[in-house]
């Protein structure tokens, strides 16, 4: 019975499984769009927010613990000089999953995860909810 389970295992040892979202998370910071599998995405979306969350922070601790998550250099600067003064005045909610089809060799269903409110989405906001200045 799956009654409770707080996550996916997606089929994976766990450092494997921890590895694999360290790594999409730092693709996701980099391109700031990927195409994955929809349960890697799902997985994946909590790992994303809670680093931009962590970008907000900037402090200390926050870094610390970001830089255990984020693999690289360079993406660990862009998470907390780009994407953290992006989303400052944004309480949650920060990414994206838009589903894209099923893959050819598995027919594995598969998304596009990507960050919100940034140069080239996928999507564009509807007419009707931008907000209206007085």
């Amino acid at each position: 019975m799956r009654h409770r389970l707080a996550f996916r295992r997606l089929g994976r040892p766990t450092g494997h499984r921890l590895a694999l979202l360290r790594n999409q998370v730092t693709s996701l910071i980099e391109h700031e769009r990927i195409q994955t599998t929809l349960p890697k995405a799902k997985e994946l979306r909590r790992l994303a927010d809670q680093v931009i969350t962590l970008a907000k922070k900037n402090d200390l601790p926050a870094r610390r613990e970001a830089e255990g998550i984020v693999r690289t250099k360079p993406m660990f600067d862009k998470l907390f000089d780009v994407l953290g003064p992006r989303y400052e005045d944004r309480a949650g909610g920060y990414t994206r999953i838009l589903k894209s089809g099923f893959r050819y060799g598995d027919n594995a269903e598969m998304a596009v995860i990507e960050y919100i409110d940034r140069p080239g989405e996928l999507r564009r906001p509807r007419p009707g909810t931008a907000k209206k200045s007085e």
